[in-house]
Parts: structure tokens; sequence; C-alpha cells
């Protein structure tokens, strides 16, 4: 299975795509959308979209994992990445890319074990599970692997693949 994991934002979009098999993972790409600060919003969710859709046609991911947002502050920034996560979920259902959300508690667990893990050990783990020499920059990126390891986790089983399909408990 192919996973495209996103950690979504609008001034930088990570993402990370891994083959997920028998409970193992292997890295394809990883990488970050960068958007300029200055340039007009519009043009920024333009260049999400773009970069994301030639990512999605390349790989042509089974899933997309996409964290599950929640802001407790700055409302300006929080309508700025829903707004970029629109922009994301509509590539993907362009593309045809059946798409799961998860929460950061989720992720960890998924990857550490451990729900209150800190993000320097989820970000270590992610390292350790893609076999990867160094943990890829910008963060945004590392979260984004281990967005698509907390589904390769969720999708691994027949009986996941299943209760994915019939239900929403996962979403």
């Amino acid at each position: 299975m192919v996973i495209l994991g996103i950690d979504p934002g609008y001034a930088i979009v990570g993402y990370g795509v891994i083959r997920a098999q028998r409970g193992r993972y292997q890295p394809l790409e990883h990488g970050a959308v960068v958007t300029k600060a200055g340039e007009d919003f519009n043009r920024r969710l333009e260049v999400i979209y773009d970069s994301l859709t030639k990512v999605m046609n390349q790989w042509k991911p089974d899933a997309a994992a996409i964290e599950k947002l929640y802001f407790q502050n700055n409302q300006k920034t929080a309508i700025g990445v829903a707004e970029a996560r629109g922009v994301i979920l509509l590539a993907a259902q362009k593309a045809g890319i059946e798409v799961f959300e998860y929460t950061p508690l989720q992720v960890k667990m998924a990857v550490t074990g451990y729900g209150q893990a800190l993000k320097p050990q989820v970000m270590e783990m992610t390292r350790r599970l893609l076999c990867l020499k160094e943990m890829p920059k910008p963060d945004d990126t590392a979260d984004a692997l281990a967005m698509a390891i907390c589904h390769g986790q969720a999708a691994g089983s027949a009986l996941r693949r299943n209760l994915l399909k019939r239900t929403d408990c996962f979403k």
C-alpha cells in the first residue's frame, strides 16, 4: 500500500510518501511545499494544490493521511490552515484518493506506542521505522511521514482494512 502523509499548513505543507507492506515501511519521497509569506494568499493556496497534485499524480497513493485539525489559540492562523487543508482535500478528491484523518494522539500511539510521547521521540521513531540516516527537515516533513506510518498501522491488517471500509471509526 502506498500512503501519502500530509502535515497541513499554508506556509509549509509537509508531505511524505511511503510504501507499507507487512508491518514494514519504505520511504518513497518526502519534502515540503513552502509558500512565500508576502505572497497573495490565493496564490499560496494554488501553489499548495499544484504541488501536491503533482506528488499525487506521480505516486498514485492508495490512501492519504492528514492531521485532524484542532486549535486552541490563534484564530487567524486556524482559518488559514483550514483553507489550505480544504485545498489539500480537494486535490486528493480530484485524484481519487481516499483521505483518513488522525489526531496527534493517534499518531503518537501508532509511531511510539505512547500517547504522551514528545515530538523528538516521535521523530526518532519515525526515522527508525523508515531506516533513514537523518530525520528529514523541516519538522513538517517528519510529521507527514509519521502521519503516513500512522495510517500504515491503522490499515495494516485485513481486519483493519475491512473495518476502515465499514465504519469511519478511524477517521
